[in-house]
């Protein structure tokens, strides 16, 4: 079976579907993201108190889980996505798609390894016999150490999703089938996770100031979402470009 084939078959077959099927995909991942990082982590991490963030994680265990398997499923899910989006886009630039498909892999590669700092605090906290040499404070300044690793992992990976929102505005400012604005709107976005993971690394204090600012941003990953779950893409204009770069 020729695979590759077959995929741009599944592609052209109805480009308006498979990108309302992104949509759906992009939706869960952005509610995952959203419910993990606020409604979990935010609730149950105390910034700079050990002691009690341990003790919230142990005493809402199944809802700290809950938040783990919430962003293991959506990294599962971002992978279609990256698929669908590949097919989608190719017929605007193929380098460039090429380009944004790498980054879309390198993001959800970094994502999913970082998950193990989320992961790690139940496996430390939970009182297994093989850690009955380390003290109780040990314990929970190591399960906190884990989830700020994790945040800097996830922090390391938003500098290649700003790459790749970068890459992916050219797709859509150039492409006959979205409106251009959602690109503008993306570009904006992937400039701000730039800065914000930066100034991360390089002026921690300063970037807890502008995270604010730079979080309202994400508005274009919502609305590209909506668009695409409602509207998916005008597809004779894709069917039109897709003939013009020979993907017909």
């Amino acid at each position: 079976m020729n695979t590759p084939a077959l995929t741009e078959r599944i592609a052209e077959a109805s480009p308006r579907l498979y990108a309302r099927i992104a949509g759906l995909l992009y939706l869960i991942v952005i509610v995952g993201g959203v419910f993990a990082e606020i409604f979990v982590r935010g609730k149950l991490v105390v910034h700079g108190d050990p002691a009690a963030t341990a003790h919230n994680i142990m005493a809402h265990e199944t809802l700290y889980r809950l938040g783990f398997a919430a962003e293991l499923f959506y990294c599962v899910c971002n992978v279609p996505v990256i698929v669908i989006f590949y097919n989608l886009f190719k017929v605007v630039n193929r380098n460039v798609t090429l380009l944004m498909l790498i980054l879309d892999i390198t993001v959800n590669t970094i994502e999913s390894v970082s998950l193990l700092g989320h992961f790690a605090p139940l496996l430390l906290l939970g009182g297994g016999h093989h850690l009955s040499a380390f003290t109780a404070e040990q314990l929970q300044a190591a399960a906190y150490v884990s989830i700020e690793l994790f945040e800097h992992g996830f922090g390391i990976c938003l500098v290649f999703f700003g790459f790749d929102c970068l890459a992916m505005a050219y797709l859509i400012v150039h492409s006959k089938f979205l409106p251009r604005i959602l690109g503008v709107l993306l570009a904006i976005e992937g400039l701000g996770y730039l800065i914000n993971s930066s100034t991360l690394f390089l002026a921690p204090a300063l970037q807890v100031r502008i995270f604010p600012y730079f979080a309202a941003t994400a508005v274009a990953e919502i609305a590209l979402c909506l668009w695409l779950l409602v509207m998916g893409v005008n597809e004779q204009r894709w069917k039109e470009q897709a003939s013009m770069a020979g993907e017909g």
